[in-house]
């Protein structure tokens, strides 16, 4: 009697997420950080936030077109998901731009999709919107559950939690353990310190930062936000162009719905080669 063959070993699988895109200095950096991550890492997936990627609010269908075409396969949201119209239709043709899942649902778009590897694994990816300090049609906590059973049977699954109160992504971390892969936090545009793979197999970052200029104030330019923060007067904003980094963080996993490591990625956008 022949004996049973071992069950195949599961794919290994690395998850770069990237942190809130801000303006076009922060697309930039995304494209020329990219290309070098994945000469380093063997990239199974690529995530990012860009609900900043428009001027540092919102965003465009022509942005998240070039977004995608540098390679990404998933790009989610957050609280500025709706500062421009010209995407609302954009948010319900294209399946793979997420804005937070508890949104009203006669809201555009929609906030969770499933992409697939060449190699056929599956992940998916849930958005999700804190409901303190910013506005949710929905507990979180509570629908994270319908978003859940809508990917049923990804291989992995990341839910970027878009938050600005800390103990609302440590909450969703625990509360998530051993039922998805990976709960990151983004919104605040500060990269936190507390990576790590919690008891059950989930990774978890209460956020992770932000792709954009680290010579401002969280992306804008500083003399303004200074300026802003000292008359308490109205303030046009622009975006920042000083010192650009990339903030993100690489998910490792070996078994279905767990993570082996999450390790952070703070990476200065690489000099350009001088022109001739």
């Amino acid at each position: 009697m022949a004996e049973p063959q071992a069950a195949a070993p599961e794919a290994e699988v690395s998850i770069l997420f990237v942190g809130d895109i801000v303006g076009g200095i922060g697309r930039h950096t995304l494209i020329d950080c990219l290309q070098a991550l994945r000469e380093r890492h063997q990239l199974t997936f690529v995530v990012v936030n860009g609900e900043n990627a428009a001027g540092g609010l919102g965003i465009t269908p022509k942005i998240a077109r070039s977004i995608f075409a540098a390679g990404v396969d998933v790009i989610t949201l957050g609280n500025h998901a709706y500062h421009r119209r010209e995407v609302y239709p954009y948010l319900d043709e294209e399946p793979r731009i997420l804005r937070p899942a508890n949104y009203l649902r006669c809201q555009p778009g929609h906030g969770a999709c499933v992409v697939e590897s060449a190699s056929g694994v599956k992940l998916g990816v849930v958005n999700l919107s804190g409901n303190i300090f910013v506005s949710a049609g929905k507990p979180a906590f509570i629908e994270i559950e319908s978003a859940l059973r809508e990917i049923e049977g990804a291989d992995h699954i990341l839910v970027d939690m878009h938050a600005e109160a800390t103990s609302e992504k440590v909450g969703l971390g625990w509360h998530l353990d051993g039922r998805v892969t990976a709960v990151v936090g983004t919104h605040t545009h500060i990269p936190t310190a507390d990576g790590r793979v919690l008891p059950n197999g989930t990774a978890y970052i209460t956020d992770v930062g932000m792709t954009g200029p680290r010579g401002g104030v969280i992306g804008v330019r500083r003399e303004q936000a200074i300026e802003s923060m000292r008359t308490q007067m109205p303030t046009r904003f622009e975006t920042s162009d000083v010192d650009p980094w990339m903030n993100a963080v690489l998910i490792r996993c070996s078994q279905r719905l767990k993570a082996d490591s999450i390790e952070q990625i703070l990476m200065p956008r690489p000099p350009r080669p001088p022109q001739v």
